[in-house]
């Protein structure tokens, strides 16, 4: 790791254009999280594409000699509001409210949205000012996505011209992706199914374009495979090759899920999904909560009084004591009376379940800063199993208590993350708070405001081949479980889901415990799931973007370190911004 110390003790940090420019770029990200969020059920981490897109856009401008380009800590500045604000999207707008919405009818405003998640992004922002000094200073914690960010703005500063290289490639990307889903939607390609059938009950047959094995016209999905890589994407398409090759015809046989249309192009997705999610959700659940249960040492040691000096004990601190304990104390309240009053949760399990939040988002912090992996989706579960006793037959409070709890630790991991950044460079971690509330605030602006465009009926929209909507179908799954019971689940489900769970749990002690030459041939067990619960084509083509990346690493790896992460968050961003602006047309036009 680079040595920690300033860039400049005269650089400029929280100024007005870079906190704007990052509420105004994070809000754009945020509505590609919430895009895709909806496909996959995955966020991205878009802190360097937010560098990347705040020094271009600067140092353009620069060219008319009428301002200046960023300073590396106005960089810093900007890549912390809008990382705030793309992680939005874990605030719980692609998971716990539509299945909030979809359990019990209740639908939020457009004002409703915005309090509740910035609410909630409030909760994670107050813990992290709180957990800094220890985490970062006094345990040295590792934070490899904070250190990532700064050690790219360092070559950014270091190397401009590169740095300009790989904005246009993000930027070229866009366009081309763009282009793609423009021309799509104006003149549909359609999918291209793989020929072949495979026989289910007597006299019938389902094609594989029924089962959803095609290639579909998408780069998005090609960029999220490029991302996640080649063992995730082998996963995913064994996941897809059990589930949908052998499970769902099994289950159409047996009449434990009803076939689809007999037209032979038609897709039965959400007649087969309705099956095939609860030995999904149960094998990403128990996988989750198993590799969770391998961070005990992380958990114990944050449950461990603080070795070090505590908030407030120097002048560095983000807030002094005083003034964290305010805060602390503003938050909760905040937090415990938009529970009762958009949810009428009961006033003492709403208390509990954020002071339960501000522990769970510790454990969360400091395993997302040894791991580099925030247990968002862990952390809701624990959350939701809690509450499933508290308030028996509750779904307001066992999913909104759980989003709380969810959304704060991603928020928190976050701005820990941004704060290591700021802590390699010299930042004034004050400063990152504020720039954090202020992408959070655009990040709930913006991102509320795509929700409502992309799904405005979530019960008719979302678990479909356009919205397959994979978290959602997640938390919906277990809110129901606790709330009617093991007798409500369709025939053979309960098998389904002790047998997915137990796979679950296998993989992920595999993943755990062998040594590192074997693990990398562990199938990961939650991108096997996922891909039970979203159509086989999307599988297909994140298995094809996760070889393509591989083998480009492999055949140019120079070319590949330089440009493939951006290429592929190009690809990403172009598509699901494209998908935006054409849902707000057709409102606009009324197709």
């Amino acid at each position: 790791m680079s040595q920690e110390t300033p860039v400049s003790a005269g650089s400029r940090q929280l100024t007005i254009r870079a906190v704007l420019t990052g509420m105004l770029f994070g809000g754009a990200l945020s509505l590609c999280n919430i895009y895709t969020g909806l496909k996959v059920g995955w966020g991205l981490g878009m802190s360097i594409t937010a560098a990347l897109l705040g020094y271009g856009l600067w140092r353009l401008l620069a060219l008319t000699r009428k301002t200046s380009g960023f300073d590396i800590l106005e960089t810093n500045i900007n890549q912390t509001a809008a990382s705030s604000a793309a992680a939005i999207s874990s605030a719980g707008l692609v998971a716990p409210i539509p299945a909030l919405t979809m359990i019990t009818g209740q639908t939020l405003s457009w004002t409703e949205l915005v309090v509740w998640t910035f609410s909630v992004c409030l909760v994670g922002i107050i813990v992290a000012t709180g957990l800094r000094k220890q985490l970062i200073e006094v345990d040295q914690l590792t934070f490899p996505g904070g250190v990532a960010t700064g050690e790219t703005l360092r070559e950014m500063y270091s190397h401009g011209r590169e740095a300009l290289a790989r904005v246009w490639m993000l930027g070229g990307a866009a366009i081309v992706a763009a282009l793609v889903k423009i021309t799509e939607h104006v003149v549909p390609l359609g999918k291209l199914a793989l020929p072949g059938s495979v026989p289910l009950k007597p006299g019938s047959r389902a094609t594989l374009a029924n089962l959803g094995f095609a290639f579909e016209p998408t780069t998005l999905m090609y960029g999220v495979g490029a991302l996640i890589g080649p063992r995730v994407g082998i996963s995913m398409m064994i996941g897809a090759l059990v589930a949908w090759g052998w499970l769902a015809p099994f289950a159409f046989t047996r009449g434990w899920a009803d076939m689809g249309p007999a037209d032979p192009a038609a897709t039965w997705f959400k007649d087969g999904v309705r099956w095939l999610l609860w030995p999904g959700v149960s094998m990403m659940v128990f996988a989750a909560l198993t590799s969770f249960a391998f961070s005990w040492r992380s958990v114990v040691r944050a449950l461990m009084p603080s070795s070090g000096a505590g908030v407030g004990e120097d002048e560095e601190a983000i807030l002094p004591r005083k003034w964290f304990i305010v805060a602390l104390v503003v938050i909760t309240a905040l937090s415990v009376g938009l529970q009762v009053a958009f949810f009428s949760i009961t006033a003492w399990v709403a208390v509990l379940g954020v002071l339960l939040t501000f522990l769970l988002a510790l454990v969360a912090a400091r395993v997302s800063g040894e791991t580099n992996i925030t247990p968002v989706g862990a952390m809701g579960k624990v959350t939701q199993l809690i509450f499933a006793v508290l308030a028996p037959g509750q779904p307001a409070a066992n999913l909104m208590a759980a989003n709380v709890t969810g959304g704060a630790a991603s928020q928190c991991a976050d701005l820990m993350h941004d704060l290591k950044t700021g802590h390699m460079l010299g930042a004034r971690p004050r400063s990152q708070m504020v720039a954090q509330v202020c992408g959070s605030f655009a990040g709930a602006l913006a991102g509320s405001a795509g929700y409502l465009i992309l799904v405005p009926d979530p019960a008719k929209m979302l678990m479909t081949p356009d919205w397959p909507a994979p978290a959602v179908a997640t938390w919906k799954a277990v809110a129901e479980l606790f709330q009617q019971g093991l007798g409500a689940l369709p025939t053979g489900a309960v098998q389904g889901i002790v047998i997915g769970g137990l796979l679950g749990i296998v993989l992920a002690v595999l993943e755990k415990t062998l040594p590192q030459r074997a693990r990398v041939w562990v199938p990961s067990p939650a991108s096997i799931g996922l891909a039970f619960v979203i159509p086989a084509y999307n599988a297909i083509s994140m298995f094809l973007g996760g070889i393509a990346a591989w083998a480009l690493g492999k055949k140019v790896p120079s070319w590949s370190a330089r440009f493939l992460i951006v290429l592929a968050s190009g690809l990403i961003a172009g598509e699901s911004l494209s998908g935006v602006g054409l849902a707000i047309w057709e409102i606009l036009t009324g197709d």
